[in-house]
């Protein structure tokens, strides 16, 4: 056996374990201290992003790279999924908890704009010195998709509510990305070295029983350890006197996206860049389009009726901001070019938010964002519809 399959199956067999050892404690309840019991549950989220990734790269000999990390996002953005579908719930028997559901939902979508993009920039740059990641021609369709919901999600702040209407028109386009994405051809894979490389060598039925597994396992695995991991991490945040609204905005959606930043860092450190950002686009655009109406849905089914979340002027103005900030990043990428500097650029407004959180300065944020947006857009002559000036 060469070292290299030997390394490739004693990962294969730690990440396994790493994820199997949350199950365990899940399913015997042993009494073990909280600060213990965040770790372990992290342990199994950070190890079953391994898993995920290694699934999605063998799935693209089965299906378009699209679908394939259509599927990998659903998965991996099923902690965010589970804590808003929470609050969600609970908004509908007490109306307090609707701040909380817009908190974590808007929170999740600025941490992976503000940090996870500027993070893979980084990251490949150190890698490679290469300032700058060039997009495939397929992710067109993905950049495209995010606008027309970026574009509508300025409607929410305007109306002050997010209501079943809206629900329709979030979940519609999600589901035009999914066929967009299902029309894509399928491509040969060229997988890296790792356990992807050792099983996409098997004998097909059996690669594509083990995809299976692996997707299977890894969103189990996931789902039951990223509730406990929030949970621990905010009862510790609650013990060290931090403020519970940022905890829900911050601590908690920094632990609900932390498997799709996870995969992307490994692509990225595999020196696949694109697939990285193809990672994380995919899991702003399913918590963007679907996240956002299902939430209307699960807030109507707990009240019995067909109600609307009603907004205060703290929600108006993160949903604004977020909307904003997505604005501005989809005008950076819509040259299909990614810079170091463009990266620098997010995490630094991303960053200044965290310092400045009056909510008077984020409505100011907002502004900033959108007058960059419209210089990046004169400044680069965009013509809509055309692909003129992408490369």
């Amino acid at each position: 056996m060469k070292t290299k399959d030997s390394k490739s199956i004693l990962l294969l067999v730690i990440v396994f374990a790493l994820s199997a050892q949350w199950i365990f404690i899940s399913i015997s309840h042993p009494r073990l201290d909280i600060y213990l019991l965040t770790l372990a549950a992290g342990v199994c989220v950070f190890a079953s992003a391994f898993m995920l990734s290694w699934a999605a790269e063998m799935s693209q000999f089965y299906i378009p790279q699209s679908l394939a990390f259509i599927i990998l996002a659903l998965i991996a953005v099923l902690p965010e999924y589970t804590v808003d579908m929470y609050f969600a719930w609970t908004a509908g028997k007490n109306p307090a908890y609707v701040s909380y559901a817009a908190a974590n939902m808007t929170g999740g979508n600025r941490l992976l704009v503000g940090f996870g993009w500027p993070l893979i920039i980084l990251l490949y740059w150190l890698r490679t010195k290469k300032k700058v990641i060039l997009f495939d021609q397929t992710q067109k369709a993905e950049i495209k998709t995010l606008l027309f919901a970026s574009a509508y999600a300025f409607i929410i702040p305007l109306k002050r509510n997010i209501s079943l209407i809206d629900s329709a028109v979030f979940i519609g386009i999600f589901i035009y990305y999914c066929v967009i994405a299902l029309r894509m051809g399928i491509k040969e894979p060229e997988l890296k070295e790792g356990p992807a490389e050792l099983l996409g060598r098997l004998w097909s039925p059996l690669r594509l029983t083990l995809t299976i597994v692996l997707f299977l396992l890894s969103g189990y695995a996931i789902y039951v350890a990223a509730k406990p991991f929030a949970e621990g991490l905010l009862q510790i945040g609650e013990r060290s006197g931090i403020d519970r609204f940022i905890l829900v905005q911050w601590i908690a959606p920094l632990v609900s996206e932390s498997p799709e930043i996870i995969i992307a860092t490994i692509f990225t450190l595999k020196l696949m860049p694109r697939q990285g950002m193809r990672a994380l686009i995919s899991s702003k655009i399913n918590q963007w389009t679907l996240l956002v109406g299902m939430l209307p849905l699960i807030y109507s089914l707990s009240s019995g009726r067909a109600a609307v979340m009603r907004l205060d002027t703290r929600q108006i103005e993160e949903i604004l901001l977020t909307a904003s900030q997505s604005l501005f990043a989809l005008m950076v990428i819509w040259n299909m070019r990614f810079s170091l500097l463009e990266g620098f650029a997010l995490f630094a407004l991303f960053a200044t938010q965290l310092l400045i959180p009056a909510t008077e300065f984020r409505f100011v944020f907002s502004g900033v964002y959108i007058v960059l947006a419209a210089l990046v857009i004169l400044s680069r002559k965009i013509k809509w519809g055309h692909n003129t000036y992408l490369p």
